[in-house]
């Protein structure tokens, strides 16, 4: 009887420890769960976000950035299925990913047809898994949609490049899907453009884009402005 009291107590006195701990150890395993590039996606009120890939995230925030009406891009990888993936994951092509930026914008200020034209002269519509120097599906390029709207001005912009004679008749093969789960890349890799401007520039000198992206925009007003 003794025994059964002693384990019984016991038993309770774990129980109750537990109890007591748990609230701060959630909380701790939440604050590492959670990294701290994650709190570059929130949204102010009344701000509006798209997601588009266009090859190296690095390259694809300046435009954006020099674009009124957009408060912040935050390069990351998105279309994957793996959780919290890593830049060594995904540039290894291991995770499905594509690299990416999320937009975060004034509707009021910009709308999402802008920043639609702003990422067509940023890219290479034309080739399947690769852009520029980059070769992989994780370099593919995309247009991820957050609502119906976005859905279709996102489709109505494509049909209308085809119609053009800007690729000389190549068909256009960026997706173009409902947006899925965004993680932000690591903090290293956001503002780089700004934080490491001679890595940046050697990179995009290296890597054909402007040479591509001047043979096809050349003359156009906003792709002539967003070089300034």
């Amino acid at each position: 009887m003794r025994k059964a009291l002693f384990f019984l107590g016991l038993t309770a006195f774990i129980l109750v420890g537990i109890a007591l701990l748990w609230p701060s150890f959630s909380s701790h395993q939440a604050g590492v769960a959670a990294s701290p590039q994650q709190d570059l996606l929130k949204v102010p009120p009344g701000a509006a976000i798209a997601t588009f890939a266009g090859d190296c995230f690095w390259c694809m925030e300046p435009p954006f950035d020099k674009t009124p009406g957009v408060l912040a891009s935050v390069s990351g990888y998105t279309a994957g299925r793996t959780p919290n993936p890593t830049y060594s994951q995904v540039s290894r092509g291991l995770t499905g990913h594509t690299e990416a930026v999320r937009i975060i914008y004034d509707p009021k200020r910009v709308s999402y047809a802008q920043l639609l034209d702003v990422f067509w002269r940023q890219i290479d519509p034309t080739t399947p898994n690769r852009q520029f120097v980059d070769e992989g599906a994780q370099y593919r390029s995309g247009i991820y949609y957050h609502d119906e709207a976005q859905k279709k001005l996102a489709l109505a912009s494509k049909r209308a490049l085809e119609r053009s004679a800007r690729y000389g008749g190549k068909p256009i093969v960026t997706e173009i899907q409902a947006a899925g789960p965004f993680y932000a890349a690591e903090l290293y890799h956001q503002d780089y453009y700004l934080n490491n401007l001679v890595k940046y520039k050697f990179y995009r000198y290296r890597s054909g884009r402007d040479q591509y992206l001047e043979k096809i925009w050349k003359g156009d007003a906003l792709f002539e402005a967003l070089k300034r």
